[in-house]
């Protein structure tokens, strides 16, 4: 019931932030001039007060929205996420801005949705959306990783090691097929031999090893010629 209960919290969120990517508005921000590269991880994020509903947010600002097209500021990304944040604060998660480099603007999601399986859909279709509807200029919107190591084949290959022997006992192993390490969505594509429920069951256990150790990886996926 739990999981089931945060899927459906994953998709409400989702949800949200597609209702708020159709929404109209009229109000703009004024023109700042242009921060060529900037760095907010010094603490949380600036965002306004938590709210328990994001209808609640829609009515406290009368409906209005930003209007783009908005030149690319560090102060026009965070008044945009500033709209999208009550949606995301809704389910227990929030967004930060890490870095604006040139016209790419890195983001590191926050709580429920920095660990949440759908991390990696939030950022692509609603907040990656949300940003260059707004602000034509950003080129490509990236996930950054929370504190934690870097992604890296090496860094894979010594997870399953520990992993490989428990395997091996019951007639099986595991290998790393493709590692995709940048971009919004980090992935590794992993391979499983064997049969048995045993060799199918610790496929979640991997998964999750992996993400403990590293936390901007947002997808396990197992290549098709596994059982």
């Amino acid at each position: 019931h739990g999981a089931m209960a945060s899927c459906g919290g994953r998709a409400r969120c989702l949800l949200l932030l597609s209702s708020w990517l159709h929404s109209a508005g009229s109000l703009r921000v004024p023109a700042v001039s242009a921060v060529p590269r900037v760095q907010h991880r010094a603490g949380a994020p600036r965002c306004s007060d938590p709210v328990t509903s994001p209808f609640e947010a829609s009515a406290s600002n009368g409906g209005e929205t930003l209007t783009g097209p908005l030149p690319l500021t560090a102060e026009n990304v965070d008044a945009v996420l500033d709209e999208m944040r009550p949606y995301l604060m809704a389910d227990g998660g929030n967004v930060a801005v890490a870095e604006i480099d040139g016209g790419v603007v890195r983001l590191e999601l926050q709580g429920a949705c920095g660990s949440c399986a759908s991390s990696a859909m939030t950022m692509k279709m609603g907040l990656e959306r949300g940003l260059r509807e707004k602000i034509p200029e950003i080129i490509a919107v990236e996930q950054v990783a929370p504190d934690g190591p870097q992604l890296t084949e090496d860094g894979i290959e010594g997870v399953l090691e520990e992993i490989r022997p428990f395997l091996k006992m019951a007639g099986g192993d595991v290998e790393l097929v493709e590692l995709i390490e940048t971009g919004v969505a980090p992935s590794c594509t992993l391979r499983i031999s064997g049969s048995g429920s045993t060799i199918n069951s610790v496929r979640a256990e991997i998964a999750q090893r992996l993400k403990r150790n590293f936390p901007s990886l947002a997808n396990v996926m197992w290549d098709a010629e596994g059982p």
